[in-house]
């Protein structure tokens, strides 16, 4: 009986320790940074091997993984290294719509955005970081209305 309650008490001994060194071991994750217009610019799929990114909604997404659809002459090329919220809004080309701006967006757009920003960037690419005009406004102050805790993947020891 004694050795029986000593195999029991190993085993549960050896899950917890297991368990403990499953979460010491995590994989970190990669910090994300705030990017300007112009240093997102620089990830727009023209140079080979270099990351391809791309925003919506102010969230900055590696979408390298989908190199077929945003590298270098590929169909949607024209939305990354830069914030194409309109333009994916509208499932627009148009050089007019690659821009942050939503505004005199109809509800529908603006439904068919947050259907695509969940559905498709958020599930399908990691997020490297966000725009400085979504924490920061023009004249460069916070953006008070921003709140980190709210935005996509927040985890307060990775982004601040």
């Amino acid at each position: 009986m004694a050795t029986a309650r000593f195999g029991v008490l190993f085993i549960i001994l050896a899950v917890a320790l297991a368990e403990d060194a499953k979460v010491k071991h995590k994989t970190p994750t990669k910090p994300v940074r705030l990017f300007t217009e112009e240093e997102l610019q620089r990830y727009d799929g023209s140079e080979e091997g270099q990351p391809i990114y791309m925003a919506v909604k102010g969230v900055v997404f590696d979408v390298t993984k989908g190199k077929e659809f945003y590298g270098k002459d590929a169909p949607y090329n024209a939305l990354v290294g830069k914030d194409s919220t309109r333009a994916v809004a509208k499932m627009s080309l148009n050089p007019a719509d690659l821009t942050s701006d939503t505004t005199g967006l109809t509800e529908e757009q603006l439904k068919s955005l947050d259907s695509i920003f969940e559905g498709t960037y958020k599930a399908k690419y990691p997020i490297v970081g966000y725009t400085a005009s979504r924490i920061l406004n023009e004249d460069g102050s916070p953006n008070k209305d921003f709140k980190p805790e709210d935005q996509p993947h927040f985890k307060i020891k990775d982004e601040f």
